[in-house]
């Protein structure tokens, strides 16, 4: 499965963040091959027979993909799968797993019958090669207008793919973080962006939006497989007048289609209510299909889930698993 989320060096990027470490699971039977990729992280030390684990999927999507499978064999397949990962969390002192099923992939549905599956969000997505033109088959006639009035205004733009460095985007980030109040999970150091060349360099395309030589916006994506993932994007507050956040979305789509990928992938909101802000602004760019995200949970030991429980009761509610 070529998509970023999938790739150990994506995860490597949340090491830190999550507090642990990526690893990777493969089952191979010979029904099919099962893949998942997650980041282990300690949650208590010092316990008889521990340490022990609670794993996640890295920040994004993921969580376990069918990459082979055996016609009719999906079913039978997907049972060796919860028996032998279960076994495996077992003889690993896994307790507990949190997973983000990828939008596009639909991994949920393949997985509903292993995990405790809860809805999250509607995400967007623009299809770039399903339609003869994007810009009037997915964009909203508001965005066509606000492109062509930023465009005509003198609102430049270039498309950047494996930059060197993302010095300039973090100038833009970071006062759109500091402007927005955003959570500390959306507010990313200087260490992450260093570890976004070093891992992912190949991947990423950068947006830069400019008016009369000054930058005024820049994004970034993960271009992968047939996927581009929009990532961060970062503008000025005193130029949102010339639309800088759509125009980067619109950059990206003529770079799509020129490179043959088959869609954007936006996300979603911060919340999953419909009236959210960030969704409503990033449905603008996906008229024709909206996707959905879901996210799963997992004890996979239970007694060491129980015995874990009442060490946490007993410390009164100091350890967070």
């Amino acid at each position: 499965m070529d998509d970023i989320y999938f790739k150990k060096s994506y995860g490597k990027l949340y090491e830190k963040i999550e507090g642990g470490v990526v690893e990777e699971y493969y089952l191979n039977s010979p029904h099919g091959l099962i893949k998942n990729l997650f980041i282990k992280k300690e949650i208590l030390s010092g316990v008889a027979e521990g340490p022990y684990y609670d794993i996640t999927t890295p920040y994004g999507y993921g969580g376990p993909i069918i990459l082979e499978c055996k016609e009719g064999k999906k079913e039978t397949l997907i049972k060796e799968y919860e028996a032998a990962f279960q076994k495996y969390c077992v003889e690993n002192n896994i307790v507990h797993e949190f997973v983000r099923f990828h939008p596009i992939y639909n991994n949920a549905a393949d997985f509903d019958g292993c995990y405790d599956v809860q809805y999250k969000r509607q995400t967007i997505q623009t299809e770039l090669s399903n339609t003869e033109n994007p810009l009037l088959t997915e964009y909203s006639a508001s965005c066509r207008k606000e492109i062509r009035q930023a465009l005509k205004a003198g609102v430049e733009f270039n498309v950047i793919h494996k930059p060197k460095d993302l010095e300039g985007f973090k100038r833009l980030y970071y006062t759109t973080m500091n402007r927005n109040a955003a959570d500390s999970i959306y507010y990313f150091d200087d260490e992450y962006f260093d570890n976004c060349i070093h891992f992912l360099q190949e991947y990423i395309v950068a947006v830069e939006v400019a008016y009369h030589g000054e930058l005024i916006g820049m994004g970034i994506s993960f271009a992968c497989g047939e996927n581009i993932h929009v990532h961060l994007t970062g503008t000025l507050k005193e130029y949102h007048h010339l639309s800088s956040a759509t125009i980067i979305q619109y950059a990206l789509m003529l770079w799509g289609r020129e490179n043959g990928y088959k869609r954007i992938h936006h996300g979603g909101g911060r919340t999953g209510e419909l009236d959210d802000k960030l969704y409503l602004f990033k449905k603008k760019f996906g008229k024709k299909q909206e996707l959905v995200y879901y996210i799963g949970q997992r004890t996979w030991n239970v007694p060491v889930h129980h015995k874990l429980h009442g060490l946490k009761e007993a410390a009164n509610g100091q350890m967070n698993f």
